[in-house]
């Protein structure tokens, strides 16, 4: 086949955006995948046909605002929208009643997509088609390709701004798998501002950087602290480190600046920095664009532990909300409101767990602020109706600005000890109390 034929097939695939939307029917589930995979062309098409539609269900991820379908909405007899990672902006549609958390482990999404979820129309952010019949997911690598399969209509906008990213495999679509093609004017993306790193930020990066080894590979979460990180790592004396993450943001791109990310020692994927998802800045995009140093992979493969587990030196560096004495992480949510969504925190516990010289760290400033001004600690004596994240089997390193501390293979008396040993200081001797009354605290631990 020669460009010229794939071309043909284009233009017989090519619909106006209200054309393409015209399949979705009542009581569909429609997918629009993942971050700057969302649809936005078509996503508007969709919302204006609210009125001639009921019982449409949407699922997305990690989706910047505003999604028109949603918010067109607010009876939700039209549209319901759901995510299964939430972004500050799903987040606060949860905060309005407005999108449903839909609990799901990050190296199981091909599975729940082949197995268990339905998907009847699927619309998706791609890049423009190359002379080879081939669009690029870009950073939507990470979980586009199993939606596409499960799909009964697979319709793509082309977006003129996204990255073509190269990858492991599952990275393009062709377009003989693709039903309907829509193009469009898109606006640039706009940067992602990064939060500033606080000084306890940084305070806690400092304390991690001792247990970090030259040649390590390194999964960093998004945020002030793994800000922090890479800072501190691009100013420290760590040479020669590696990437394998699900969400890959600026702060591996200061550290590759600095010198510090080569992927020289990584066991698998040797020279090649691996991500699922990519969100930050346009300059974190540039550096992206077809860079042979770098390797989208589904989901399945990035977050699997047994594939973590085969990479000396794992350092994995999450965060989290709160944890109580027996060790048990809440992450995704704050109570039974919803933050963010589990992600791969438990993979790359299970998996940098495996490996050997392997380190899991779970991060926390060790006080917080509510809207009132009243400071609370973010280690609590216990849990009750908190959404537990990580359980305490499978907790390893634990750190604030106090203290890092390992929980692996210690009984409750020891976690309580170790738990309150990083605690703020104003909060350790009614945590002690606590932990009395639980029966977890010995006569002779130190006080």
């Amino acid at each position: 086949m020669t460009y010229e034929h794939f071309l043909e097939e284009y233009r017989r695939k090519l619909r106006t955006p209200e054309e393409a939307v015209s399949v979705v029917k009542d009581g569909d589930w429609v997918d629009y995948t993942c971050s700057l995979g969302k649809p936005e062309i078509l996503d508007r098409a969709l919302a204006k046909r609210r009125d001639e539609l009921f019982d449409v269900k949407i699922r997305g991820n990690l989706i910047s605002g505003p999604i028109a379908v949603a918010e067109c909405d607010e009876s939700q007899e039209h549209f319901t929208y759901h995510s299964w990672h939430c972004s500050a902006y799903e987040r606060s549609l949860c905060d309005r009643g407005l999108c449903y958390y839909i609990p799901m482990v990050f190296h199981n999404n091909a599975a729940y997509y082949e197995y268990f979820l339905k998907v009847n129309v699927v619309m998706l952010s791609v890049s423009p088609m190359d002379r080879h019949g081939y669009f690029n997911y870009s950073v939507n690598t990470g979980v586009a390709a199993p939606i596409v399969r499960a799909a009964d209509i697979v319709i793509v906008e082309i977006n003129e701004n996204l990255p073509k990213v190269r990858g492991g495999y599952d990275e393009c679509i062709h377009i003989s798998d693709i039903d309907y093609i829509v193009e469009g004017e898109h606006e640039p993306y706009p940067d992602m501002l990064m939060p500033e790193p606080t000084a306890v930020d940084r305070k806690i990066a400092e304390l991690i950087i001792p247990y970090i080894v030259d040649g390590a590979t390194l999964q960093i979460g998004i945020g002030s602290m793994p800000n922090a990180l890479g800072d501190i790592i691009a100013e420290s004396d760590l040479k020669d480190l590696g990437m394998h993450t699900e969400l890959c943001s600026d702060a591996y791109l200061k550290m590759y600046l600095a010198g510090k990310l080569t992927n020289k020692y990584k066991q698998i994927d040797r020279g090649k920095g691996v991500f699922g998802c990519a969100v930050g800045s346009k300059s974190l995009y540039d550096w992206i664009d077809d860079n042979p140093g770098v390797a989208a992979y589904p989901l399945e493969y990035v977050n699997r532990p047994g594939v973590i587990g085969e990479i000396d030196n794992m350092v994995s560096i999450n965060s989290c909300v709160a944890v109580d004495l027996y060790g048990q992480v809440a992450a995704e949510s704050a109570g039974v409101r919803q933050i963010s969504g589990t992600g791969g925190q438990l993979d790359f516990l299970v998996g940098a767990s495996a490996s050997k010289g392997g380190k899991a760290f779970i991060c926390m400033s060790s006080v917080y602020k509510d809207s009132k001004g009243v400071v609370h600690s973010r280690i609590h004596p216990q849990f009750n109706g908190d959404i537990v994240t990580s359980p305490r089997s499978q907790v390893y390193f634990l750190a604030t600005e106090y203290g890092v501390v390992n929980l692996e293979g210690r009984s409750t008396w020891e976690r309580a000890e170790a738990l309150v040993s990083i605690a703020h200081p104003d909060f350790r001797d009614e945590l002690i109390r606590e932990a009395e009354a639980r029966k977890i605290w010995r006569r002779s631990n130190r006080r």
